[in-house]
């Protein structure tokens, strides 16, 4: 299934001991970035969450924010750092002494100073809180893709509509092409006939000049191949697997062979179908950048 690469998901459980919540949301990119915010302490899900997103994920710039909110009290040891509170203690005493101030004994004083004291937490079940996380990023992952997959199927039905205006302009091109030939060749004859009145007119010098100017504007082959692109085209749309790269190589060609047709066509309808096909080529491209 065709999939966006814009999408939010967010899932929230609640259980004794924490809340979690999982929240995903992705922009284009021509490769899978993956960016975490995750609460202070629990850096370790990071690459297991980037995994874990990739093997669901396989292209897009992917932000992941992941908050953890510990419900159970944790009991936690707390101590004094010798080091700092002398060096607290030992920095005020010189501030004093240079300036003549009286030291004071304050314990709040020394207390407030960052990092004097140290709290001492039991270490974190990592695979505990993985396992949980995990189900949280589970379904939040559920409704992210549901999410590209609803913005991917437009994106289809409105390419696929544009590939149905190419095909309409090859159609007309096809029927238009041989006219152009015979008008060519009505044209030569009076152009001939003005510039030697009564004279007898060389068939054969006249088909061979329409047969070369027929050769040099013809777009059989281009068109043939615009509607085998356009046959392919449909063909991705009905893949399993990412098709973003593949459209975006296809697309190239197919606007390869309109400009191949422009550049021939000495025809101002034919021209002008042409430029149509390369405005929606255009605007295909544009949808399919967004593509997984």
């Amino acid at each position: 299934m065709i999939k966006s690469m814009t999408g939010y998901g967010r899932a929230v459980e609640i259980t004794p001991e924490m809340t979690m919540t999982v929240e995903l949301k992705s922009v284009n990119h021509r490769f899978f970035e993956f960016n975490s915010r995750i609460t202070r302490g629990y850096s370790f899900l990071d690459e297991k969450l980037k995994a874990f997103v990739n093997r669901t994920i396989s292209r897009g710039k992917v932000d992941c924010y992941v908050q953890i909110e510990n419900e159970a009290s944790e009991t936690g040891v707390v101590s004094v750092n010798p080091s700092m509170a002398a060096g607290y203690y030992n920095a005020l005493r010189e501030l004093c002494e240079t300036y003549g101030l009286q030291m004071g004994s304050s314990v709040e004083l020394l207390a407030s100073h960052p990092d004097v004291f140290e709290i001492k937490k039991p270490p974190a079940d990592e695979d505990k809180i993985w396992s949980a996380v995990q189900a949280v990023a589970q379904k939040a992952l559920e409704s992210f893709v549901a999410m590209r997959e609803t913005e991917g199927e437009k994106l289809k039905a409105d390419v696929l509509s544009r590939a149905d205006v190419i095909l309409e302009a090859v159609s007309f091109i096809e029927e238009r092409s041989p006219k152009t030939v015979a008008e060519y060749n009505e044209k030569l004859r009076q152009r001939i006939a003005e510039l030697i009145g009564d004279t007898q007119v060389d068939e054969q010098r006249l088909l061979t000049e329409a047969a070369i100017f027929a050769d040099k504007i013809a777009v059989a082959e281009e068109t043939v191949r615009l509607r085998s692109h356009i046959a392919q085209l449909r063909t991705f749309f009905e893949a399993e697997e990412p098709v973003g790269r593949k459209l975006d190589f296809l697309v190239q060609e197919i606007n390869r062979e309109a400009n191949t047709i422009g550049s021939k066509a000495s025809d101002i309808e034919i021209a002008r179908k042409v430029i149509d096909i390369k405005s929606e080529v255009e605007k295909i491209r544009e949808q399919i950048q967004n593509i997984e």
